[in-house]
């Protein structure tokens, strides 16, 4: 081949040879498909990215609560948050003292006062209802979205046990119409002895009264 076409072949290809050439081109190739891997993946990341905040937005509850905490002039603080979501994580029925007691098991820094007074915000707020057993101390239940029921109460062991009845909510309808009484709200509480209760009080009656000893008391007594 002439030395001149030999050199503008070198002058076009930047003096590379037909292998470095194809090298180049393959290496080229490689890059390109690197960029556009790369390029989906940080599309990816930001599809997760902003999806994340998504599984991060407050819940309904949460939402009620801000509202009104906001139309009182008050601001949203952890600690609130915390005792919102402990109260809606029990499913009993709560005073402040035992929402007091499982809040200091997750944050001990928080008080007595800021839990008593956080329950008030939530009633207030119509995400707790206050109930009272008879024994003194008011209790909290879940109330946002929750169906009326009443509340039968074991007077051995304090088990709480609730219910619903269509019969007694038509009667009660029934004599407030018939009194021409406006009813805004009622609690009914059936104090009573639970299944259980009666059924351990039952086998220490049998336990009692297969001890010979207690045969001769219970004989003693009726012969007097």
């Amino acid at each position: 081949m002439p030395l001149r076409s030999v050199r503008e072949r070198n002058l076009a290809t930047g003096g590379l040879s037909s292998g470095a050439l194809n090298a180049n081109c393959t290496s080229s190739k490689r890059s390109q498909v690197f960029t556009v891997i790369v390029s989906k993946c940080r599309i990816s990341l930001m599809h997760v990215v902003r999806a994340t905040p998504i599984a991060q937005r407050m819940t309904e509850e949460q939402e009620v609560f801000l509202k009104h905490i906001q139309k009182k002039g008050l601001k949203r603080t952890s600690q609130r948050d915390l005792i919102l979501d402990i109260f809606l994580r029990t499913e009993a029925h709560l005073s402040s003292e035992d929402l007091y007691r499982l809040v200091r098991q997750e944050d001990s820094s928080i008080g007595q006062t800021t839990v008593y007074r956080t329950l008030k915000l939530l009633a207030e707020a119509g995400l707790a209802r206050e109930v009272r057993f008879g024994d003194g101390v008011t209790h909290y239940e879940h109330n946002y979205k929750h169906q009326h029921h009443d509340h039968m109460i074991c007077s051995e062991c304090g088990r709480i046990i609730e219910f619903f009845s269509a019969e007694l909510e038509a009667i009660q309808d029934a004599m407030a119409a018939k009194h021409r009484f406006h009813v805004t709200q009622h609690l009914l509480r059936i104090i009573g002895v639970c299944a259980e209760c009666r059924r351990a009080m039952k086998d220490l009656a049998k336990a009692d009264s297969a001890d010979p000893r207690v045969r001769a008391k219970q004989a003693t007594a009726r012969a007097r």
